[in-house]
């Protein structure tokens, strides 16, 4: 069966579609959905189904289905300078997009069974860095990975402000995953076939809620047959950025409010993204309760029954508003990373210049 929204041809179309579905909400969830072309994140022979909203999985690699990431995000609750968790951190398509909310002062830390899933995730974080413009638009809290099974953390971890398990976790493990927490930590994991938010708001005190209809694979318990040894993880420790780092970012974002009171001065309204062409009317379908994407299964929204009897409205308007497009609609020219051309015009030594921009290729 199908997905919970339509397909996209690109990534701000599929945007788009969870937006008009309702799946995602708030600014911030949206900003970072768009600022990672979830394509980037699939092998290059499977890239044509990256925007439909469907899980993949090759081998040991995983990608959960958009609508089930649009609604982890938004209960995350997502704020700068927070300390992230991912238990099955996968490819990192979504510590990535955590990463952007997090800014430079976050902790973003994550957790993986499998070692070539590992290399796969510090792949795709590389050419992200190196080569996406939405690199510069934010602060961003890279990611650090190890590899391990999560239900083997060590005791004298620190405890995180978000956590999040990308498996389904046995009602034996609940507690474990909740002791992972801080107080006013939120926990966002499928737990007996619901994705479901616990918030922790006391040493013993918690709040739970049922967001959505789920099946995910269960955890992987851990083997001991080899060793008969517990094999525990470590995970990063919590590093203080040195000051060269810290100038770093306090220049960029000097250079950052530079560039917005310039665009201000030159347009009265700020840095804002140019307008995208009009995009094709997002019909709703009507939806059947239950859909499987290969190994999740949810509840998606159904639509109004009368939205049927608009359809032929629809279809009428669409042809419209392609007919009104067409003389005018031209391939958008390319956006301009004005941090980077605000750097490199800098009177100073071409070292400092390319430290600025972290080595980008781009």
């Amino acid at each position: 069966m199908g997905g919970a929204v339509s397909a996209g041809e690109d990534n701000d179309e599929l945007i788009d579609n969870l937006k008009e579905a309702q799946y995602i909400r708030t600014e911030l969830v949206e900003q970072a959905f768009r600022a990672v072309d979830r394509a980037d994140y699939y092998l290059e022979e499977f890239k044509d189904n990256a925007y439909k909203d469907l899980a993949w999985k090759h081998g040991n690699i995983h990608l959960s289905a958009p609508c089930i990431y649009s609604e982890v995000m938004e209960a995350l609750d997502l704020q700068p300078g927070l300390s992230f968790l991912n238990l099955g951190s996968g490819t990192g398509y979504l510590s990535s997009m955590v990463g952007l909310i997090l800014g430079p002062f976050g902790v973003n830390h994550g957790v993986e069974l499998h070692s070539d899933v590992i290399e796969y995730a510090k792949q795709k974080l590389d050419f992200f860095i190196k080569t996406s413009d939405s690199f510069d638009k934010f602060e961003f809290c890279e990611p650090s990975f190890v590899t391990g099974n999560c239900l083997e953390i060590s005791p004298d971890c620190t405890q995180y402000d978000r956590v999040y398990c990308g498996a389904g976790v046995q009602k034996e493990h609940e507690d474990y995953m909740k002791n992972l927490l801080k107080v006013g930590g939120i926990l966002v994991m499928p737990l007996e076939e619901k994705l479901t938010k616990i918030t922790r708001t006391g040493p013993s005190a918690w709040e739970t809620k049922k967001i959505l209809a789920v099946s995910f694979a269960p955890l992987i318990q851990p083997n001991h047959a080899d060793s008969g040894k517990s094999r525990l993880v470590h995970l990063p420790p919590v590093a203080v950025r040195s000051l060269q780092d810290l100038a770093r970012i306090a220049i960029r974002g000097t250079i950052k409010k530079i560039i917005h009171q310039e665009a201000m001065s030159k347009n009265g309204n700020g840095l804002k993204n140019p307008p995208r062409f009009k995009r094709r009317r997002v019909r709703r379908r009507r939806m059947e309760t239950i859909v499987f994407l290969d190994k999740e299964v949810f509840a998606s929204r159904i639509s109004n029954p009368s939205d049927d009897n608009n359809n032929s409205e629809d279809i009428e308007d669409e042809r419209q508003e392609e007919e009104e497009t067409k003389p005018s609609e031209l391939k958008p020219d390319p956006p301009v990373n004005f941090l980077r051309e605000k750097v490199l015009s800098l009177p100073l030594p071409d070292p400092l210049k390319y430290y600025l921009l972290y080595y980008r290729e781009k």
